[in-house]
Parts: C-alpha cells; sequence; structure tokens
C-alpha cells in the first residue's frame, strides 16, 4: 500500500517546514514539495502537523507486582499508545530471583508475540547478577537485540541488587556496547519509613509519599552516577523526579561525564497535594512519589537544558479493586497509574501551548531521544527517507477533555479526569498499515513487532 500526506507540517527534532511525505508499502520513500507520486491514497494535512510516532522507553504491561499484574497486557497497552500517537514502546522483562535471564525472556514473549498492536522491544531487568547471568547478558546484547539492561536500588528481596552486583554488571555491559538503567531510591531508607509510619498507625497514601522523601532518590542518583563513572558504563535513569536528583546529575556533568535521564509527564505536571485526598490519593501512589512545585521547575529547566533527555510514562495501571488492596495500609497499594495513552498530547498542551519547550524540544523527548538512546534510531523516531514509516497526524489545536469514559487504557478510572488538553492525536500509521483514524483502531493483534535493538546513537 501506497499512501502520500499532503500539505502537512512536518516537524521533526531538528527541522519544521510545510511539505508532502510519501509512504510506500512500510517505509517512508519521499519528502519534499509538490511530490508527484502516485498513491493508493491521499490524506491533506492542512494545517495538522505530522510527526514522527512517538517511542515510550518506560512501560510497564501485564507486569507481575506486588501479589498482582498490571492491568494492561500488550494488546490493550499497545492499542491505547496507538491513540495518543506512541508508534513503540519499551517494556522491562523481570528475572526471577535464582532463575535466568533466558527463561524470564520466554515469559514476556508468551505475553507479547501474537498480541501486541504497536511495535515494541524489552529492558532486561536483572535482579540476581552471577557469572552465569554475566554470560547471558552478553548473549543479549549480541543475539536478542536487547541491549539495555535495569537495575534497581529499592524493592529489597525482590528486585534490588546490591552496589556490588551493580558494578559487575556495568562492567560486563560497558565491554559489550550496552547501557545500564536504574531505578535510583535509597530501598534501605524507604523500607525503615514505611515500617516507622506503619508503627504509628498511619497508613494512608500520604505515608507513601512520606516514606520517599526527596533525599531517598538524590543519594541513590548520586551514588549511580559515581558507579557508572568508576566503571565507565553508559547509564539512564529513569522517571527522574525531584531536584536533588537532578543535581546530581548536573554535578556529574561538571566531572564531563554523560549520564541520560527520563522523567514522565505526572512529575512535570502533578504535585504532592494530590496524596492530601484520603484514598483518592491511591491514584497516584506510584514509586518515586510525586513531588512538589520547585520540582516541576527544575525538571521543565532539565528538560530547556539538555539535562533531561526523554519523557517516558512508568505505564503500569492497576484498576480501582486492586488499588484497594491498600485500603488499609499504603504499603500494600499496587504502585502505579494509567498513562501510555496520554504521554504525547500531555506534553503538547502542558509544554509547546504553554511555552515551556519548543516544538523541536517535544519531538526530541518523546520520539527522537528515546530511539536514539535505545539503539532505534533512524527506524525509529524521526520522519526520513528510509524510516519505518511510523507518522501521526496531529491536529494542534483540536480541545479535549481526558476521562475514563473515553481513554483505551484497561483502567476504571484515570488520574487525570477531567483535564482539558489541547492538541489531538487524529491518524496513526504504524510502519505504512493504517493504525488510527476518526477513533478507531484498524489494526488487529499480533500487528505489533519486536525491535532487536543496536548500541546508543545518541550525539550530543
Amino acid at each position: 500500500m501506497s499512501v502520500l500526506i499532503k500539505n502537512g507540517r512536518i516537524v521533526t527534532a531538528a527541522e519544521d517546514y510545510i511539505a508532502d511525505l510519501f509512504i510506500e508499502v512500510d517505509k517512508i520513500a519521499a519528502i519534499g514539495k509538490n511530490l508527484p507520486h502516485k498513491a493508493d491514497r491521499e490524506i491533506d494535512a492542512s494545517g495538522k502537523l505530522v510527526l514522527p510516532g512517538g517511542v515510550d522507553p518506560h512501560v510497564h504491561l501485564e507486569m507481575p507486582f506486588m501479589g498482582t499484574y498490571s492491568s494492561d497486557d500488550y494488546e490493550t497497552g499497545t492499542r491505547a499508545a496507538m491513540f495518543g500517537g506512541t508508534t513503540t514502546v519499551i517494556d522491562f522483562i523481570l528475572q526471577t530471583q535464582g532463575d535466568s535471564l533466558r527463561n524470564a525472556l520466554k515469559t514476556w514473549q508468551k505475553k507479547s508475540v501474537g498480541k501486541a498492536i504497536g511495535d515494541y522491544s524489552y529492558h532486561m531487568a536483572v535482579t540476581d547478577f552471577n557469572d552465569e547471568v554475566a554470560k547471558e547478558v552478553v548473549e543479549f546484547i549480541e543475539q536478542e537485540g536487547i541491549t539495555s539492561f535495569k537495575t534497581f536500588m529499592a524493592y529489597k528481596g525482590a528486585l534490588m541488587i546490591d552496589d556490588g552486583q551493580m558494578v559487575q554488571l556495568m562492567k560486563v555491559v560497558k565491554e559489550h556496547g550496552g547501557l545500564v538503567t536504574v531505578h535510583a531510591t535509597n530501598g534501605d531508607v524507604i523500607d525503615s519509613l514505611i515500617a516507622k509510619h506503619l508503627s504509628e498507625g498511619k497508613t494512608s497514601p500520604l505515608y507513601h509519599y512520606r516514606s520517599q522523601p526527596e533525599v531517598t532518590e538524590s543519594e541513590a542518583t548520586a551514588r549511580f552516577t559515581d558507579m557508572l563513572h568508576f566503571t565507565g558504563c553508559t547509564g539512564y535513569i529513569v522517571h527522574l523526579t525531584c531536584e536533588g536528583a537532578m543535581n546530581a546529575v548536573r554535578r556529574a556533568a561538571l566531572r564531563n561525564q554523560r549520564v541520560f535521564v527520563e522523567t514522565c509527564p505526572q512529575y512535570l505536571m502533578v504535585d504532592a497535594s494530590v496524596y492530601d485526598n484520603d484514598f483518592e490519593g491511591a491514584k497516584w501512589v506510584m514509586s518515586p512519589p510525586i513531588r512538589e512545585k520547585k520540582d516541576q521547575k527544575a525538571l521543565w529547566a532539565g528538560l530547556q537544558q539538555g539535562l533531561v533527555n526523554s519523557v517516558g510514562t512508568d505505564h503500569c495501571p492497576f484498576t480501582w479493586e486492586q488499588k484497594l488492596l491498600g485500603k488499609d495500609d499504603f504499603s500494600k497499594i499496587p504502585n502505579g497509574h494509567p498513562a501510555i495513552e496520554h504521554r504525547m498530547e500531555l506534553m503538547y498542551s502542558e509544554g509547546v501551548k504553554k511555552g515551556r519547550i519548543s516544538l523541536h524540544k517535544f519531538v526530541e523527548v518523546t520520539a527522537t531521544n528515546p530511539a536514539k538512546i535505545f539503539g532505534m534510531y533512524p527506524k525509529k523516531g524521526t520522519l526520513a527517507i528510509g524510516s519505518d514509516a511510523d507518522v501521526v497526524i496531529f491536529d494542534p489545536e483540536k480541545h479535549h477533555t481526558i476521562s475514563k469514559e473515553n481513554h483505551h487504557m484497561n483502567a476504571d478510572y484515570s488520574s487525570y479526569e477531567g483535564w482539558q488538553v489541547t492538541g489531538k492525536t487524529e491518524t496513526v500509521f504504524l510502519r505504512g498499515q493504517l493504525a488510527i483514524e476518526q477513533g478507531e483502531c484498524h489494526l488487529k493483534p499480533g500487528s505489533g513487532q519486536f525491535v532487536k535493538r543496536g548500541k546508543t546513537s545518541y550525539t550530543v
């Protein structure tokens, strides 16, 4: 099939111009003024933005956590992402402590192959590092196209590895051209504060927030950057939330160290007052928690300065019934919220339309940088001849309201219920296939493909 998108405002991380874009089969075949190509279908995109499909580098689909599973699977999650203009996601495989990476990969392949509607890749979360796992890390990089390895500095007994294991993993990953990502919070301090609050009868969601003060994140972030500096490994901090952690990254930059940083829309747009509403605050129970207004200011500045490189969602949805598992004990509230569908529209509305970031920066942090950092560029993350025809036609002026009544995620509430948003994903193509049009999804489960990744192609 061929498609000619005419008269659109084509926007990439570096360019902004009016032109036509021609899709042939699954690739972008031509871009230019008044293209002479004949196509099976023509679309007039006058007045619309033509954007590269978004790349969400941080999602959790059908993830086992706290005795339950996140409520979006690969079908519902990637479909919802597509409605929001995200055509590729990177999910996290969780190694079971005492088991192999290979067995974990097989488990996640069963979840995704034949079910995903959008394209996807995996990070491998290493929760038990030893000599055998070190060999598997090399195999994953060289054979499987899985080049990023997640580590946790919290969740002791389930996901956390110690600093010695972290350093040894970094050495192996560095030697073979991968990168290490991290959940950077001090798990020991957090666990002690959780126990203290519960012993005092403080059980509401507010105490989830108070159990993870800023120092728990800033200390762990600094420690992680020091370990990266010692080993020479490339690193990426997921869901960075606060000024203290941002300053740890700034200090690393003073010694000419490159550390990649991700934040999420919730940390840019919401403050900790959400925890003041008794159990309603459970909608925002996630780790790290929502922070203060001064942290929002620091993160927007970090985006503008290039210290924050990408925006993911940490999409990890649960139903309200699942959230109620922690009604009498905040430590039992499943951590996470539904967000995969709203990332690009929120970043456009709250970022571009309010003058906090440029249109180029918007494309950079939602598509281009994640693709570059995680070895998918220029296949993904840009509009260029030869790139996958992942194309979004976006109405920059359309007003709409976020609600559980109209979202496509498998969650019976929306954390952003009632938010007024400007900018709406209108039409989406995935590798040249019509995915979204007029509020309908035209792809079936199994349309999504696994993306084998190479080394980071990010350049400063």
